[in-house]
């Protein structure tokens, strides 16, 4: 149905390429082999890069510091595209003012600190200051207790007409060192969801307005002239990184080094009718 192609020859053909993160630069085993080149052939052809991620446990910056950790210092803060950003982006535009609420971690609430709201654990909401509550924002499946603040959480938004925001639409990732995977924060919304009874804000891959993010945030940067046509987004996901370049516009190339593996990739493909512009064994070179 496919042919596993070279990723050297592939990337050649691109000015600018999006990565996902994990499965694609990196594992639980650490970096993936090869990657270290990969991004010294991009700086010496001049070529973009970018990290276009769902993970929002963390600030560009910490999320910079993960890759030193493994020996990849070329890739700074501001080469991550973070869907926490785009959650930030709201919160600034249609939130003024009085209490954001969130599920997550000190660290992932660093997207709305920076918003300069006030801004609370989901599990420091109480009868005295529930009606303060303008926003409520899913950032991470860790940092608060899943059965006290879950059941927190859905009352909240029971009581309170307010937007609910989910700052990253995984439903599952693995877990390190093993072959089993966990419930991440999307799963989660999808949950309380259903639940409430209302629509939740998504910002995250493979919605378009991460990559329309991504890609505005390019131009403002790029010296010349960019076009989606220019734009490579390599990814190991058929339902996030490929469907969502697909839909955006953008040539694809899912890698066999993370959640798409070898042996199921075509049935994979077949199945979901979701088609990448190429396929490569991993992004490494």
């Amino acid at each position: 149905m496919f042919s596993v192609q070279d990723f050297k020859t592939v990337v050649d053909q691109y000015k600018v390429i999006f990565f996902d993160a994990f499965g694609v630069i990196k594992s639980y085993n650490g970096l993936i082999t090869g990657m270290d080149k990969t991004f010294a052939y991009l700086e010496e052809q001049g070529k973009e890069y970018y990290i276009v991620t769902n993970d929002a446990s963390r600030s560009p910056m910490q999320l910079a510091q993960t890759y030193h950790k493994i020996g990849l210092d070329i890739i700074q803060h501001d080469r991550i595209i973070s869907s926490g950003m785009l959650a930030k982006e709201y919160l600034d535009l249609k939130v003024n003012d009085g209490i954001v609420a969130y599920l997550g971690t000190e660290s992932s609430a660093h997207y709305i600190d920076s918003s300069g709201l006030h801004t609370l654990p989901v599990s420091a909401i109480t009868q005295y200051n529930i009606d303060q509550v303008n926003a409520l924002v899913l950032l991470d499946d860790e940092g608060f207790n899943w059965f006290d603040d879950l059941n927190r959480t859905v009352n909240i938004l029971r009581k309170r007409t307010i937007p609910a925001i989910v700052a990253n639409t995984d439903h599952i990732y693995p877990i390190t060192g093993t072959n089993d995977v966990s419930i991440a924060i999307g799963g989660v919304a999808t949950m309380i969801e259903s639940i409430v009874g209302k629509k939740f804000i998504r910002f995250g891959k493979p919605d378009s307005q991460m990559f329309m993010f991504a890609y505005d945030l390019l131009r403002e940067r790029s010296s010349g002239a960019i076009s989606k046509k220019d734009i490579l987004m390599v990814g190991d996901t058929l339902h996030t990184d490929i469907l969502g370049g697909n839909k955006f516009g953008l040539d694809t190339v899912l890698v066999l080094s993370g959640n798409t593996l070898p042996d199921d990739a075509e049935t994979r493909i077949r199945a979901t009718g979701i088609m990448p512009t190429y396929v490569c064994e991993s992004a490494g070179i």
